[in-house]
């Protein structure tokens, strides 16, 4: 890129963290310093407000950067995670938002705990929430390496480097210092500047065809190479049937998934009521809906405009085929259009990915304080304050999702951010499901439920294709590639629910029926709902 593209992008991003630093920085004076307050922001956040921020959390680095660009490379079968990200909200609506705000307090354990003995509960859900977060703030983190990449030409490791380091380090800032409100309104401002740009990309591309979508696909399969296949299922998951099964497992992570992400469901808790959780929901689906549906528009203009084999050039999992787009649209490299299109562009996608990764190292810190120190720490021992616990918390989270970015670096983001909703629906959805809806269930299926899903899906993707046997991997020169799938969810999942229903009928201690009694009156009414 040139030295004008990198300078205004810089100063655009820059200017996106002197404003959320601003507010973090307002709000950390203007905070009572409670845990309510840390890690729900005071539940004082009105539907629309938590709906922008719950679209905020959603729309990450895997939506703006990960599809686009798998779109542009595969057609169809890149459009299936926009199907799959998208449908995934039914089920939080109709099953999860309302009853998980009357039952928890702050996390996914929270709920579970409701009924069962505390200790077990919350060691295991913590364990599964923060890993499932990490997970997840990885494809942050290589969505960051990609774009100061392409920032900068490509040519600099150590540029990427320092790039991963320093998201790590502001978003240990935000989550430390303003804890849920101030990244609630980080997720507000980057939600709008985020729709607000793929909005202006969009319009953009449909003037290219003059309104005409069929040009648009034509001219899509004819750059692609592959002719009318571009638009036909199979490119990437059709191949034999080890790719249709995989297609099967991402479709079933996708959509299971979300339902079981720690930062989704935290969300609920920012709200002062039941109503309030699903009406933020119905706004989230609004915002995320259309967001999806220009996406599509994004990936196949990506494919007319700039052709598969440019967006491999630059980044061969796809990452960079907005800001490229964005760069073709304004007028192309040197011209002062194309310079300014792509600066905001970039800007926004780093905008993006400081959001997410705050709302997510605060969900994970939340697990650890909340959940894991709460149950572990010696009785008797002088107690630290849980708001502090988490803060440490959050830097630990941090140093081990930089970590791990560095290494995941040439992978897709959106296809990272698959794995991660493979555990969440893997170890989270059971328990979560079994708690809220079957009378029977006992402390010893929660826990199993949450093994039975978290071990084998962990241990599914470290005998995969993704750490080791292929020339993508992250390990290439070892081969443990025992286990054909690159996504776990169709092995892992069943096993979590298996898991849970078989601890439950195999455990000597029966169900607490007076808990489970005032669970499901709280659930349905709200009563004593914190």
């Amino acid at each position: 890129m040139t030295e004008e593209h990198q300078t205004l992008a810089l100063l655009l991003f820059s200017a996106f963290v002197a404003v959320t630093l601003g507010i973090t920085t307002w709000v950390s004076r203007n905070r009572r310093g409670s845990a309510e307050e840390f890690y729900a922001g005071g539940r004082l956040f009105s539907p629309m407000e938590n709906g922008f921020a719950i679209a905020g959390d959603y729309m990450s680095a895997a939506s703006f950067l990960g599809v686009t660009g798998l779109i542009a490379l595969f057609g169809y079968d890149g459009l299936l995670y926009v199907v799959g990200f998208l449908v995934a909200w039914l089920v939080v609506l109709f099953l999860v938002a309302e009853l998980v705000r009357n039952c928890g307090r702050f996390t996914l354990a929270d709920v579970v705990a409701a009924r069962m003995r505390e200790r077990p509960v919350r060691i295991a859900a913590g364990t599964s929430s923060v890993t499932v977060s990490v997970l997840y703030l990885v494809a942050q983190m290589v969505g960051a390496g990609s774009l100061v990449a392409l920032l900068l030409g490509g040519t600099s490791d150590a540029a990427r480097a320092w790039t991963v380091i320093g998201v790590g380090a502001l978003m240990v800032i935000y989550v430390s210092l303003g804890g849920m409100r101030a990244t609630t309104w980080i997720q507000i401002v980057k939600a709008v500047l985020l729709l607000g740009g793929t909005i202006a990309l969009t319009v953009l591309v449909l003037m290219r065809f003059h309104g005409d979508l069929n040009r648009l696909l034509l001219t899509a399969a004819e750059r692609s190479g592959h002719g009318w296949a571009f638009l036909a299922p199979g490119l990437k998951y059709g191949g034999d049937w080890t790719a249709r099964f995989d297609f099967i497992s991402l479709g079933l992570a996708l959509v299971l998934g979300t339902a079981g992400l720690p930062h989704i469901l935290s969300r609920f808790y920012t709200v002062p009521t039941a109503r309030a959780a699903r009406r933020s929901v119905v706004w989230a689906v609004g915002l995320i809906g259309g967001f999806y549906l220009m996406t599509i528009v994004l990936g196949f203009g990506a494919a007319a405009i700039l052709g598969p084999d440019a967006v491999r050039a630059s980044n061969a999992a796809g990452n960079t085929a907005v800001p490229l787009l964005a760069l073709d649209l304004g007028g192309g490299a040197g011209s002062t259009g194309g310079t300014v299109l792509f600066a905001i562009v970039a800007a926004v996608a780093f905008a993006t990915i400081l959001a997410v990764v705050a709302g997510i190292t605060l969900a994970s810190s939340a697990s650890v304080a909340h959940d894991l120190y709460a149950s572990l720490r010696r009785r008797g021992g002088k107690p630290r304050s849980e708001v502090a616990v988490a803060r440490v918390a959050a830097v630990g989270v941090g140093a081990v999702a930089i970590a791990l970015g560095l290494l995941a670096r040439d992978l897709n983001v959106a296809f990272l951010v698959g794995l991660a909703f493979a555990v969440a629906a893997s170890a989270n959805l059971p328990v979560l499901l079994y708690s809220l809806f079957w009378r029977g269930f006992t402390t010893r299926g929660a826990v199993w439920a949450v093994y039975g899903g978290l071990v084998p899906a962990v241990v599914l993707v470290v005998l995969s294709p993704v750490v080791s046997g292929s020339p993508d991997s992250l390990f290439p020169g070892i081969d443990l590639q025992y286990f054909p799938l690159q996504n776990p969810g169709l092995v892992s999942i069943p096993l979590g629910f298996l898991a849970g229903w078989l601890g439950t009928v195999t455990s000597a201690e029966g169900p607490d029926e007076v808990k489970h009694a005032e669970t499901e009156v709280r659930s349905l009414t709200g009563a004593g709902a914190a």
